[in-house]
C-alpha cells in the first residue's frame, strides 16, 4: 500500500492545499489520483479522501471550509497531511446506513452501481453531511427508492417524490 511520509501544508487560495510533486508522484504514477488523507493541528486529527488534481506544474487537493473547521485550521497556519493509497471501493468511505439500505435492496445496489462514480460519490457525501442516524436512513431510503423508479438526476436523486 502506498503512503507517503507526513508533510507540511497550508492552505492556498480559500481551499486548496499545494501537495509536493514528489509526494504526489508515486500516487500518479500507480494510478491512484484519489487519496486518503490524514491531516493533523494542534492535537486534532481528520481523515478525508480527495483527488489529486494536476495544475501547471503541481498536485492541488481541495480542503473546504468544513475540513477546516473540523481540524481547527485557518488560511496561515501549517499543518502536516499524509497521503495513503485509497483502498474505499467508490473511493470515499460510505456510511453505514446507505450500506444497509443496498444489503437490504439489490435492485437499488444495481441501479446504484450503473452511475457514474462522480454521483455514487455524491450521494454517499450526502448522506455522510447528514448527522443524525435516522435521517441518513430515511435519506438512503428516499435514494434507494428513485434509483429503482430510474431518477440518475443526483438533484433528483435525494429528494422525496409523492
Amino acid at each position: 500500500m502506498l503512503r507517503s511520509p507526513k508533510f507540511e501544508v497550508t492552505i492556498e487560495g480559500s481551499h486548496s492545499l499545494i501537495v509536493p510533486v514528489s509526494m504526489a508522484k508515486p500516487f500518479i504514477e500507480a494510478g491512484h489520483s484519489r487519496v486518503e488523507v490524514n491531516a493533523e493541528f494542534n492535537g486534532n486529527k481528520l481523515v478525508f479522501h480527495g483527488k489529486l488534481h494536476a495544475r501547471d506544474d503541481r498536485y492541488i487537493l481541495s480542503f473546504g471550509k468544513r475540513y477546516q473547521k473540523q481540524l481547527g485550521v485557518a488560511k496561515g497556519d501549517f499543518f502536516q497531511i499524509q497521503l495513503l493509497q485509497n483502498t474505499t471501493k467508490y473511493g470515499v468511505e460510505m456510511s453505514e446506513e446507505l450500506s444497509a439500505v443496498f444489503e437490504s435492496d439489490p435492485q437499488a445496489l444495481e441501479k446504484f452501481e450503473l452511475l457514474t462514480d462522480g454521483k455514487k460519490r455524491s450521494l454517499i457525501y450526502h448522506i455522510l453531511r447528514i448527522k443524525n442516524s435516522q435521517t441518513r436512513i430515511d435519506k438512503a431510503l428516499i435514494i434507494s427508492e428513485n434509483l429503482k423508479m430510474g431518477v440518475t438526476d443526483v438533484k433528483l436523486l435525494v429528494q422525496a417524490f409523492r
